[in-house]
């Protein structure tokens, strides 16, 4: 499994299309009104690699397993969420399950598509969204920190808690606590306001390759490193055509690759993840992990009896088992290495896991 993606924002901005497209399939109902997504939606994606692909190819194998992201579609929210409008806070618990939020904005007009506001403003709709989950944050730490329940958390939690309540009282940059705390206690809070995000600007065909004024606003307060111009109505169609009509499509267009393919790259990159792969006879398949990994987690993604005995990996980086065409005469030629519990497993290297049983 790789990691779980929430897809959030107000009504008719596009989500249940951005989703169709990610899942190739029509489960989410995209009609025009809002509330249509009562039931979050669950899509598995696989992440297609063309590593794994050539690694399937010399070792001749039966199976080829990619790994995956999963993305939830979450309905519409709206002003005043946190206090049970529309359907909030049905929606916000959602939230709370997966690692990264994909915020779905606005930018693009339409006759034809209902807007909950007035105008277009990306900024306004993503401060909408990010107002009504640090409310949501706000009475879930209210409540951790009263005296009959703050005696079950501990002081590191505690710690995370205030300074979260302290900023979000004072308007005071949230993602700062990421700085003063390590990774696997921030996400144990589950606090809405410091998941990763990843911000889509949904646009229309004409906007697809060099944005529109409503990208350029919201760039210019956000910034590019997370944010993806992506047009979901476009995706979608190209999911209906063979491989060399969708070359032909986007040739015409002017896009290299889909927004389907920039948006698992921005994911990886913001959660700090990274591939290797095993590689034989029977089957072929990719693993996420975190970056910097040590060798014994990473053999624990296989199977905990893996990481409870683990003795020694064997290892080879992808291009060696590609260029030696395999484990036998990467290890005759030297490239194939035995690594211990202290090896930090890099991107792409082609692993076999020595263990006691």
């Amino acid at each position: 499994m790789g990691f779980k993606c929430g897809i959030v924002g107000l009504p008719n901005v596009g989500k249940s299309t951005l989703f169709n497209a990610l899942t190739n399939s029509s489960k989410a109902q995209a009609e025009n009104f809002p509330f249509c997504t009562i039931d979050p939606n669950l899509g598995v994606v696989p992440v297609i690699d063309m590593r794994l692909d050539n690694l399937t190819n010399i070792s001749n194998s039966k199976k080829k397993i990619y790994t995956t992201i999963s993305f939830v579609d979450i309905a519409g929210l709206v002003k005043g969420a946190s206090k049970g409008e529309g359907l909030g806070n049905k929606f916000l618990s959602h939230i709370r399950e997966v690692d990264a939020i994909i915020h779905m904005i606005r930018c693009f007009d339409s006759n034809d598509i209902q807007n909950v506001n007035t105008n277009v403003d990306p900024v306004r709709d993503l401060e909408i969204i990010q107002t009504e989950m640090k409310l949501a944050d706000l009475e879930s730490i209210q409540k951790r920190l009263d005296k009959k329940n703050k005696k079950n958390i501990s002081n590191e939690q505690i710690q995370i808690l205030e300074k979260a309540l302290d900023y979000i009282n004072n308007d005071k940059n949230i993602d700062e606590i990421h700085n003063l705390y390590e990774k696997k206690e921030i996400e144990m809070s589950g606090l809405l306001s410091l998941k990763p995000n990843l911000y889509v600007c949904n646009v229309d065909e004409e906007s697809i390759t060099n944005g529109n004024q409503y990208t350029q606003k919201f760039i210019e307060k956000y910034g590019d490193k997370n944010t993806i111009i992506i047009s979901a109505e476009i995706e979608n169609q190209l999911n209906s055509l063979n491989d060399q009509e969708k070359i032909n499509y986007m040739d015409m267009l002017g896009i290299k690759e889909t927004g389907i393919k920039i948006l698992t790259k921005k994911g990886y990159n913001l959660l700090n993840l990274e591939t290797f792969f095993t590689s034989g006879p029977e089957e072929s398949r990719a693993w996420t992990i975190n970056k910097d990994c040590l060798a014994p987690k990473a053999a624990g993604k296989i199977h905990t009896d893996f990481e409870k005995g683990f003795i020694k990996v064997e290892t080879i980086s992808y291009q060696d088992f590609i260029d030696n065409k395999g484990w036998v005469n990467s290890k005759n030629n030297g490239k194939m290495r035995l690594e211990g519990k202290e090896y930090i497993v890099k991107d792409g290297d082609v692993l076999n896991f020595r263990f006691n049983n």
